[in-house]
This record gives C-alpha cells, sequence and structure tokens, in this order.
C-alpha cells in the first residue's frame, strides 16, 4: 500500500512541476534553421513545429522576424523550442524541447522515432511522433494546462545559455494565387490539380487540424488554414513567403 501511494504522489508531483514550469508563458519562439539541419526549414519542421504550437493557443513566433515589444525587451517572457537530432542507423530520433532565456529545460518531450528510408518523410513522422507528449498541452487565458506524460526537466539537465539570434527582422511577403485548385484525395493526403488537369502540389497529412506538409515540385513548405483561408507558407531568399490559395475540397 505504501508503495502504491509513493506511485500517486510521484505522478502528482511531476504533474504539478510541469504545470509551474509553463504557467507563466505565452509566447514561443521557433529557429527558422534547426542545428543539426543544413538549411532553413528543411523538411518543413519548423513551420510544422511553429503550427503546431499555434494549435495549442500560444503566440508563436520565429527567431527571425519581427517580435512584440514584450518581448523584444524582456526574452524571459517566452519559451525557445529545441530540437535534438540521436539518430541510430536504421531509425530516426528527435526529442522536442522548450527552453527558458537561461537555456534550461523546461518541458522534454519523449523521443519521437521513425524508420522511414526516405528523409523528409522520416524526419516528418518522428516529430510528429514526439508532438504527441503534448497532445494536451495548451495555453488557455494565461495558464497552460501540461499533459502528465511529457518529461519534466529534472536537476541534472545540461544548461546552456540561450543563443541571442543574429539576423535582422524579416517580415512576411504574403502573395495572391488565384487559380482555383482541386484537391484530389490520396494514401497520406491530398494532390491539388488545377483545370488542365495537371498536378500542381501535394498535401501530406499532420497531426495538426487544417496544416498540411506540402511541396509545389520547386520548393517545400506547409499548407495550412488561417482566418477561414488557405495559405501556402515557405522560405524564399531566407523570407517567409505566404502564398494565399484557392483550394476546393
Amino acid at each position: 500500500m505504501k508503495r502504491y501511494l509513493f506511485i500517486i504522489l510521484l505522478a502528482i508531483s511531476f504533474s504539478v512541476q510541469a504545470q509551474s514550469n509553463t504557467g507563466n508563458y505565452k509566447y514561443i519562439i521557433v529557429p527558422e534553421k534547426f542545428s543539426f539541419l543544413k538549411q532553413v526549414n528543411q523538411y518543413g519542421l519548423n513551420t510544422l513545429t511553429k503550427a503546431f504550437f499555434e494549435e495549442k493557443g500560444f503566440t508563436v513566433y520565429f527567431d527571425n522576424a519581427e517580435i512584440p515589444e514584450e518581448i523584444a525587451t524582456d526574452r524571459c517572457k517566452a519559451l525557445v523550442v529545441e530540437l535534438q537530432e540521436n539518430n541510430s542507423m536504421f531509425v530516426t530520433n528527435l526529442t522536442l524541447l522548450l527552453k527558458d532565456c537561461k537555456g534550461a529545460v523546461v518541458i522534454k518531450s519523449k523521443a519521437g522515432k521513425s524508420r522511414e528510408k526516405e528523409y523528409e518523410t522520416s524526419y516528418n513522422l518522428a516529430l510528429k511522433d514526439a508532438f504527441t507528449s503534448f497532445n494536451d498541452f495548451k495555453y488557455v487565458a494565461g495558464s497552460p494546462t501540461v499533459v502528465t506524460n511529457t518529461v519534466p526537466a529534472n536537476a541534472n539537465t545540461e544548461t546552456k545559455t540561450a543563443p541571442t539570434p543574429v539576423n535582422q527582422p524579416v517580415a512576411t511577403k504574403t502573395e495572391q494565387s488565384g487559380a482555383l485548385l482541386y484537391a484530389q484525395p490520396i494514401s497520406n493526403g491530398y494532390q491539388l490539380i488545377d483545370a488542365t488537369p495537371k498536378i500542381v502540389m501535394t498535401l501530406l497529412k499532420t497531426s495538426v487540424e487544417d496544416c498540411y506538409i506540402s511541396n509545389n515540385g520547386n520548393v517545400n513548405g506547409i499548407v495550412l488554414k488561417k482566418n477561414g483561408a488557405w495559405f501556402f507558407e515557405y522560405y524564399k531568399n531566407n523570407a517567409l513567403v505566404s502564398e494565399k490559395l484557392s483550394i476546393k475540397f
């Protein structure tokens, strides 16, 4: 009986720690490029991460974007996303961390895994698997609630100083795409065709509602729904481009 009581108390203490660690945060900052990758938004991981936490109710910015005065003058009001890679020979392993302004780990996900051979698919599936640790992690009216199976940071976690972004703020460029595109279901998402008909883009499902990993044949990005409209977002010349789409599902 004492053993069971100890386990229950331990589980409660983990939940309380996670709650208190995130209770003061409304903002999350996502890097435009994760440290273990070579390109900005490679495999669409950065835009996918941003969309995921926005879906959870947080206000999310890329580290190279213009940010509000509230966090520009006090970075300690925001959590910073870090993605860690620990791959084995046949498995992609990604762990998602949220750090405070001093570099201390506040929340750590489980290791998301994928055995897919194709790089883009494998990295996206591994990240989506890591996201499942945050299924009940939401920002509501100034106080996030955190799922208890998210791994809390412990006292032995290595602390590093959070790097200060050196890039100048880059404004989002919005473009309008006038042609109506028709969504045809495929096994893992949709393909968008024009009136020709010609396939102009593929959309792959993610764990986030109304958010798809996308490729138009030239660039990778995400297609997501904002304020009732669809947008294709990707990086071009180190600037975030948001292209409005007309899609008929």
